[in-house]
């Protein structure tokens, strides 16, 4: 499970992630990274944060909230296995589209695993073009 520290919880994190970060759709889910720079010391003192996204469309509300347990595991494993970086600093918002309900733990881990070394690459893209 993601520790506290490691969520998003500010709305003004998911919308500058929304708006400004790299976006990388899947089968079951679409995630949003930008990287984080000094000046969001929160977030570069503790490496990437990560914000769920469970709309409605989904299921009903039991069926959201197991999503979302599966995803925040998903993201814990991600974390740990490189994320977007050892040494990047960013947020990360995932976003569970309707098929991801019928889905397992493990599958949701593999598409976010394969999700987040996209979004690394289209960053570090990103970053060479803005240089």
């Amino acid at each position: 499970m993601l520790a506290r520290h490691q969520r998003i919880s500010r709305s003004s994190d998911f919308t500058r992630a929304l708006r400004r970060g790299v976006r990388v759709r899947r089968a079951d889910i679409q995630v949003h990274a930008v990287r984080v720079d000094g000046s969001d010391v929160l977030a570069v003192d503790r490496g990437a944060r990560y914000g769920l996204i469970v709309s409605k469309s989904v299921g009903d509300a039991v069926t959201r909230h197991a999503v979302a347990r599966r995803l925040r595991a998903a993201a814990a494993a991600a974390d740990a296995g490189g994320g977007l970086g050892a040494d990047a600093s960013g947020l990360v918002v995932i976003r569970a589209l309707p098929t991801s309900a019928r889905r397992s733990g493990s599958e949701l881990t593999t598409e976010l695993v394969a999700a987040l070394r996209l979004a690394r690459t289209r960053l570090a893209d990103r970053e060479q073009v803005s240089s």
